[in-house]
């Protein structure tokens, strides 16, 4: 049996293991992960300051497969680290720990925020939309982008008779259920019959694979209505809705509002839910995108080299000790947690 040393390091308060028992230092390092799209704009820029950082000593292989693929791949230990825009329930970790006796955490990485994107000729980004009515539409109980509840939200806005055509994920997705997250938070009716998932029976709609794929589908389709995280929607440059809180605000999904919606006390698991927050000032449609990975590096067996743990943990804490914010630049709104993790754990 091999022996865990003494030695820990400490991410997002999290004691991350390393071992004895991994082989000696290597040249060179690749850490695999895969998981959630969302976080994939934000792992290629990180994996490009990273190699910078290192030398070009360190790689970052990341797969943008959707959060249950890499929820699947974490559990198969086939990768180093996994992404997900939903945790890992107590069932999965229960039975994670029963088939490969390592203990897996859920560790609060980066904020999310989902888009509703459109396609409607003739309007541009900030159509206004509360709960109940994206709740109604997805439902199917609203057709035509000229109905009346959504003229109501948008009285200066000229709306087209033009058929609404939904888009959603046709894979397991983290997106998914952060969206369907907020429309049980905000319609009884959504709650009762359809509730929130990784995936979800959709009254109506057509199915598209990843965030890279419902993008897709609505820059190409008129009258098209779906949901991206919004670093999709800025890269693709796609019209996106401004959301009515529980407050009664209009929000506009940004750093600060997605902030100020994570400005909660957070469990020691760091698994929490916040969507349709009660932050007047937050947006309502945000979460977290957490990192899978093992207290015990030894015990994953796509980790081989204590290099490998090493440069894996390093890579948790974060290229930089204080935590980043990738510049606007990149049009991303993903940002790296862990000052404000450490601060609250």
């Amino acid at each position: 049996m091999l022996r865990v040393q003494s030695k820990s390091v400490m991410v997002f308060g999290v004691v991350l293991l390393l071992c004895a028992g991994l082989s000696a230092r290597s040249r060179r390092v690749e850490l695999i992960g895969a998981g959630a799209s969302f976080p994939a704009p934000l792992m290629t820029a990180m994996a490009d300051e990273y190699r910078s950082v290192t030398d070009r000593r360190v790689t970052i292989n990341y797969q943008s497969i959707g959060s249950c693929g890499g929820m699947r791949q974490f559990g198969e230990q086939t990768i180093m680290f996994g992404m997900s825009e939903a945790f890992l329930s107590d069932d999965v970790m229960a039975e994670i720990e029963s088939k490969t006796n390592g203990k897996a955490f859920n560790i609060p990485y980066t904020l999310a925020d989902v888009v509703a994107t459109y396609n409607v000729p003739g309007v541009e980004k900030g159509l206004v939309f509360d709960g109940e009515t994206l709740a109604k539409i997805f439902l199917g109980h609203i057709k035509t982008w000229n109905h009346p509840d959504i003229k109501r939200l948008n009285p200066n806005v000229s709306l087209p008779p033009l058929p609404i055509e939904i888009v959603h994920r046709s894979d397991g997705s983290g997106t998914t259920n952060l969206w369907t997250s907020y429309l049980t938070n905000v319609s009884d009716e959504w709650r009762e019959n359809i509730g929130f998932a990784t995936s979800v029976n959709w009254p109506t709609g057509i199915g598209a694979n990843g965030n890279e794929g419902v993008a897709g589908v609505v820059m190409n389709t008129p009258g098209a209505l779906g949901y991206n995280s919004f670093s999709y929607a800025l890269l693709n440059d796609i019209d996106y809705a401004y959301l009515k809180n529980s407050s009664g605000n209009v929000i506009q999904s940004s750093f600060e509002a997605t902030s100020a919606a994570a400005d909660i006390p957070l469990p020691e698991d760091g698994r929490v839910i916040f969507t349709d927050t009660p932050a007047s000032d937050g947006y309502p449609a945000a979460g977290f995108a957490w990192m899978l990975a093992y207290e015990n590096m030894e015990q994953n067996n796509a980790i081989s080299t204590e290099e490998q743990a090493r440069e894996l943990v390093r890579f948790l804490s974060g290229p930089s000790p204080k935590g980043r914010i990738f510049p606007r630049s990149l049009a991303m709104r993903s940002f790296l947690m862990r000052p404000l993790i450490l601060q609250r754990i």
